[in-house]
Parts: structure tokens; sequence; C-alpha cells
């Protein structure tokens, strides 16, 4: 058995982290679903209502040896816009927030230092939460690989 790590980023949509990060040599499973509220097995409608308190996010399974947490990382960062609270483009609500789920502490100072370095590099205030990762609880079937099942993927990464 390969040894494994995981990793769990929200950024927006999860239908769309899902696309990119599946895409990614290394990684050896997505799947979407909610992190970090007080609810236990939140539906998509309660996440929706505000509920629930929990984060849309990607659970990645990945392989260290072919991709590292930092390039997850910069794909994170590159891929959504980590200076709006609560909204990603056309999506608004407190679902959609910027936010890094660590699971070690070799995870946490990463994405510590990655968050400094884009702060540096941004005129504007990043508003992603670094928090340790909680009960992850998977979305409904058919929000998983949704781009993939209806072959309509209309994002360019």
């Amino acid at each position: 058995m390969t040894n494994t790590e995981t990793a769990v980023f929200g950024m927006g949509c999860f239908w769309s982290a899902e696309e990119l990060f599946r895409k990614i040599k290394g990684v050896i499973s997505t799947e979407v679903g909610f992190m970090g509220g007080t609810v236990k097995n939140p539906t998509y409608g309660q996440v929706c209502r505000g509920k629930s308190g929990h984060i849309e996010v990607v659970n990645i399974t990945y392989n260290p040896k072919i991709v590292k947490y930092t390039d997850l990382l910069n794909l994170f960062w590159n891929n959504h816009d980590p200076t709006t609270p609560n909204r990603q483009g056309w999506d608004v609500g407190e679902q959609y927030s910027s936010h890094i789920f660590y699971f070690t502490e070799e995870q946490r100072l990463l994405a510590e230092k990655s968050f400094e370095k884009i702060q540096k590099s941004s005129d504007l205030r990043i508003v992603t939460a670094i928090k340790k990762a909680s009960d992850f609880f998977p979305a409904e079937e058919y929000h998983q690989k949704y781009f993939m099942k209806k072959n309509n993927s209309i994002l360019n990464f």
C-alpha cells in the first residue's frame, strides 16, 4: 500500500475545487463535502442555508512522493480569490469562505508560510482561515465528481 496524505481546502464551490485537484498527477482521490461546522452529517441544504457552520471543501488523498503539499497549496492560492470573505465569484455565503484545514504540524507550518508569502505579495488583506481539520462529512453522491459526470467542465484548468 502506498503511503498517502490528506489535504482539505475550502475555496468556494466544491465542484470547481474537485475538478482542479482530481486532474493532478499524484492525487489518488478527491471527495467533496463539508468541514468545520457544528452539525453532524449535514445536508447540502443545511449548509447552504447557513444552518450548520460548515465550509464546502474538497478532501484530497495524495501520494507525497509524487505531489508535494506545497504544490497543492500553490494550486489552492492560484485558483481562487483569498481576499473576499464568504464569497467566491457569484457564490456568496459562509460556506464558500477560503480555508486551509491541516492535519499535521508540518501542514500547519507550510500553510502559514504560504499565507505569509501571499499576503506580502498582495495589496489586499488575505482572509483565508487556517484551521485544524475536524470531522469531514461527504456531500451527497450527486455532488461527487460533478463536472466529470456532466462532461460539461466549463473550467479551464
